[in-house]
């Protein structure tokens, strides 16, 4: 619907709900545990800020539509239409590329100078792979973790299963299983075992050869 499109558009921009204008909600309405919005409604009127402050709000949000984006609006002109798309099809698309070859998989790319693709998703729900890498009509499978998930309960008692299917994976398509550890340094993110990049080439200089 166009106009709650531009009025949440306006109020995030504005952030007129934000906790320090109307109250931490969500937690208050856990305080509360209202059976009905009436309930609620009482509640957040009597304990928290009577309706006028919400009124006062909507008018708020109400200017900053009718004064504030219609000015802005009326501003725009067609060179900017132009300017915008072309800025987001070339460098927006371009800039995205690059914080893509960041990643693990566009390292993982770049240090064994082959294309790693997307696991489609039955293999991430039957095989536990995320990434793969085609070597002559054969497929290396890739599972990326964060560093420290062997230590984490609930993925030990995973493991065991992971192996089942990563053997499955291997039956069927040639190729083992490994896993990339992936580890944040500032904010990006960098493979903490570097060492399976010379496992990862013998696997592909392995299925060449056969």
């Amino acid at each position: 619907m166009p106009k709650g499109w531009i009025l949440n558009q306006a109020n995030m921009r504005w952030g007129l709900t934000k906790k320090t204008r109307v109250g931490p909600v969500s937690e208050l309405i856990r305080k509360c545990s209202p059976k009905s919005a009436k309930e609620w409604e009482s509640y957040y009127f009597k304990n928290v800020y009577p309706k006028q402050h919400l009124e006062e709000l909507g008018r708020r949000l109400y200017i900053k539509i009718t004064e504030v984006c219609q000015a802005e609006i009326e501003s725009v002109e067609e060179e900017d239409c132009i300017n915008f798309i072309v800025n987001l099809v070339i460098n927006r698309t371009y800039d995205g590329y690059q914080s893509e070859i960041q990643t693990i998989y566009g390292q993982l790319q770049e240090a064994l100078g082959v294309k790693v693709e997307p696991a489609p998703d039955e293999w991430d729900r039957g095989y536990n792979v995320d990434f793969f890498i085609k070597v002559n009509g054969r497929y290396i499978g890739l599972q990326i973790k964060p560093a420290g998930y062997a230590y984490i309960p609930q993925i030990v008692n995973e493991l065991e299963f992971q192996k089942r299917t990563h053997k499955k994976f291997t039956e069927k398509y040639g190729g083992k299983v490994f896993y990339i550890i992936s580890v944040k340094e500032g904010k990006k993110k960098i493979i903490y075992n570097p060492e399976i990049i010379e496992e990862l080439k013998e696997e592909i200089k392995r299925l060449q050869q056969n």
